[in-house]
């Protein structure tokens, strides 16, 4: 099965040279140099990763990583030429699956996209899915879908998995460093706040009230847990 990737950055030398890398992989790269073609390629197309490029000419590449979040949980690297940790909480928020800091270790970055792409390729949708209702939620293990009291939850890769080990594990509580390793896996290269960054987003789909927090719950000092007194 083919893997499809859109590229998208300003800098063309980087782009040719990153694109021939993945090449070399057998990924097919499509590519651009703005932000003019960004949604409406991913609406057209079936692309299994977009690496992005946070500094773009005409618009502001945060505002982009939600726009494709808005309409497809597609995984997306953001591609950063400052580390800043304000720049890598925003890009979490705004949907960004991951983030890397330009220059790169090729052979890193290459790793680590596969990792994602081997978490990706489970998301197979099979008529016969295996179907599993928790508390409120049903959730289809192979067509990896969250409904929520028959409502659909609209959760990025990632997040379905930070949430399915959370929920399959009522009452135990994850450190945030468990969860990176569970989540995230040995190629992961972050911080801890990505795993807060990712739990706020679920809260703010699940809960009725996100700041009233009824099944992923805190615990002070420690990490989370699925509050099993629900189920």
């Amino acid at each position: 099965m083919e893997t499809r990737i859109l590229l998208v950055d300003r800098d063309k030398m980087f782009v040719k040279g990153l694109k021939y890398s993945l090449e070399q992989e057998g990924f097919i790269v499509d590519t651009l140099f703005d932000d003019k073609e960004i949604i409406e390629r991913v609406s057209k197309n079936k692309y299994n990763l977009i690496l992005l490029g946070i500094e773009l000419p005409n618009s502001d590449g945060f505002n982009i990583c939600k726009s494709i979040r808005d309409i497809s949980i597609v995984p997306i690297v953001v591609m950063m030429e400052k580390e800043e940790d304000i720049d890598k909480i925003l890009a979490l928020e705004q949907g960004a699956d991951d983030y890397v800091i330009k220059p790169f270790n090729i052979l890193v970055f290459k790793s680590k996209i596969k990792a994602i792409l081997r978490r990706e390729n489970y998301k197979t949708v099979d008529t016969n899915s295996q179907i599993i209702k928790i508390s409120d939620f049903t959730i289809n293990t192979v067509g990896r879908k969250v409904t929520i009291k028959d409502k659909n939850v609209n959760l990025t890769g990632k997040e379905f998995d930070l949430f399915y080990v959370l929920i399959s594990n009522p009452g135990k509580v994850f450190r945030r460093e468990e969860l990176l390793e569970l989540v995230w896996g040995y190629a992961y290269y972050g911080d801890l706040r990505t795993v807060d960054v990712h739990i706020r987003r679920i809260r703010e789909k699940i809960e009725k009230d996100s700041s009233d927090h009824k099944y992923i719950m805190t615990k002070w000092g420690v990490g989370y847990y699925f509050n099993n007194t629900n189920l």
